[in-house]
């Protein structure tokens, strides 16, 4: 479990192919202080690391996470916005993260605000029901804020720490991203449709 609260970014400087999976040595700040089997959120992706060297550490990612995030996309020098797990006793300064990707998203607009930046995507219109005005979403393992909902389409408001803590600031439009929808939300779409 997570916050959506990103702690760091790190650097992928390694990727190599086994059969169907795809693993990646990423270096970071926080590399050389995690713990092999630990879950860490690597752009809301929930990976396990298995290997530490330096300052750097491995994880893997499995077929069915490549489909169905945006991890596919990674080359070496990406950035990745890096969180570990929540601690009992810690704040909740973000909102509840499983770091279980939905679906991805289509950055499609980057306006400067003079002071902040705001960011439309494009989703999947299935997925509609979970998203609500003023609501949160982890965006490549970000809690946000919801605002300016469509049908298939929201914006989110970047003030300029986190622009300049995550990796926020590299991203392009077209670049997909990695998308978790609240947790409450699914809980309970999920209960109306056994009704």
């Amino acid at each position: 479990m997570f916050t959506g609260i990103v702690e760091t970014t790190g650097k992928i400087v390694q990727i190599s192919a086994a059969g169907t999976n795809k693993t990646f040595w990423i270096e970071s700040p926080l590399s050389s202080s995690f713990k092999v089997d630990q879950s860490v959120s690597h752009d809301g992706v929930c990976l396990t690391v298995e290997a530490i060297r330096d300052k750097q550490h491995k994880v893997t990612a499995i077929l069915e996470t490549l489909n169905k995030t945006a991890l596919n996309t990674w080359t070496e020098n990406t950035s990745v916005n890096i969180e570990r797990s929540l601690q009992v006793n810690s704040r909740l300064d973000g909102h509840f993260v499983q770091g279980h990707v939905d679906t991805t998203a289509v950055c499609d607009k980057i306006e400067n605000k003079n002071g902040s930046y705001e960011y439309s995507f494009s989703f999947p219109g299935e997925h509609a029901p979970l998203v609500i005005e003023k609501g949160s979403i982890c965006i490549n393992g970000v809690s946000l804020t919801v605002f300016d909902l469509k049908e298939d389409s929201f914006k989110v408001a970047i003030i300029p720490y986190t622009f300049e803590h995550t990796n926020f600031q590299s991203l392009k439009t077209g670049q997909r991203v990695n998308i978790e929808f609240d947790m409450i939300g699914k809980y309970i779409l999920r209960k109306l449709s056994l009704k």
